[in-house]
């Protein structure tokens, strides 16, 4: 008997070791498996799903904003819900940062969704949590593609402005500045290449490609990467000076739509970023990941779902460190 009973707590544990091994933490320690909440908190996923799909349906561009929040949100410190952190007390909040400032949206779609699963399941599910389903769900909603969010995050209980500042990747960076950027992050040219993919969907400001029309290398040309045709009709809202805030869509062939029209916009030198060009233009690598995803939008898929999982791993806080926020935008009180 004691010897069968061995036996069964054996195949228990071979059979719980895939389930930690797909959720397996990059640079930090913990697991995370999707099976999290499936007993202290059932209907998390059901409650964040609800609530992105109204306030997509309300405004189609929430979508990219909460995809874009995670994104920003693991390249500083880790996925730990440090960029939804207002200023108080020794916090600077990181939406103060280059990147965040004037661009950063979504907030009150989190809290949205913390009141009502704080109504639900009181002090369980993380912030940092609620934002990696929110971007699986806006990929979702927009039709792009599904995956099971490993998830056991935990919330930080500070922010890092200057980590924002320098970590995350700027639409004017070189290429390798880019690349270095995510490998400092674990992440490889395959998933800077597919997670480049989520432009897709989104606007981007005047501001953040001017210079790609103007005075790209400093000669005060406009960028030789950049179709003429595409850029004259940029420069008509997107003047030398002023309109910084004026919105483009990054896929202006269908940009609420998740799908690979992004990488057959940077083969027509149409991508909207100087970030977005360069990885058909600046290494061979990329530019043959661009051309097979142009071509394939399964395989696409297939990657962004698994970068996306690889990325949303990057240093969580798990098991005891960090804590459950009560509200997402302030450290809890003790």
């Amino acid at each position: 008997m004691a010897h069968s009973m061995g036996f069964i707590t054996v195949l228990s544990l071979l059979a719980i070791v895939p389930l930690c091994l797909s959720g397996k933490t990059y640079g930090g320690g913990g697991y995370l498996y999707p099976q999290f909440y499936d007993h202290s908190c059932p209907k998390a996923q059901e409650i964040v799903k609800h609530f992105v799909a109204k306030a997509v349906a309300e405004d189609p561009r929430m979508a990219a904003s909460l995809l874009r929040l995670h994104f920003h949100d693991c390249f500083v410190k880790g996925c730990d819900a440090s960029v939804l952190l207002d200023s108080s007390g020794t916090i600077i909040s990181e939406k103060r940062s280059n990147p965040n400032r004037d661009s950063a949206r979504g907030f009150e779609v989190i809290d949205e969704i913390k009141t009502a699963i704080e109504k639900e399941c009181p002090h369980t599910v993380s912030c940092a949590d609620i934002m990696a389903l929110a971007a699986r769900d806006s990929t979702v909603l927009t039709g792009g593609p599904n995956w099971d969010v490993p998830l056991g995050r935990r919330d930080s209980r500070d922010a890092s402005l200057s980590g924002s500042n320098n970590n995350i990747p700027a639409p004017n960076n070189t290429f390798q500045t880019i690349l270095t950027k995510f490998k400092l992050q674990g992440l490889d040219i395959v998933d800077l290449v597919a997670l480049s993919g989520s432009h897709t969907i989104g606007n981007a400001r005047c501001t953040s490609f001017r210079q790609r029309l103007y005075n790209q290398a400093g000669n005060g040309k406009p960028d030789y990467t950049l179709d003429q045709s595409y850029a004259a009709h940029l420069r008509t809202h997107c003047p030398k000076s002023g309109g910084d805030q004026n919105l483009f869509f990054l896929d202006f062939v269908s940009p609420v739509k998740f799908d690979n029209s992004y990488f057959k916009n940077l083969l027509a030198y149409k991508g909207l970023l100087s970030s977005d060009e360069v990885l058909f233009t600046k290494n061979a690598e990329s530019r043959e990941l661009v051309e097979t995803y142009a071509y394939n939008q399964e395989l696409f898929f297939q990657q962004f779902a698994k970068s996306m999982i690889k990325m949303g791993n990057i240093s969580p806080l798990t098991g005891y460190k960090g804590e459950i926020r009560k509200y997402c935008r302030k450290v809890n009180a003790y």
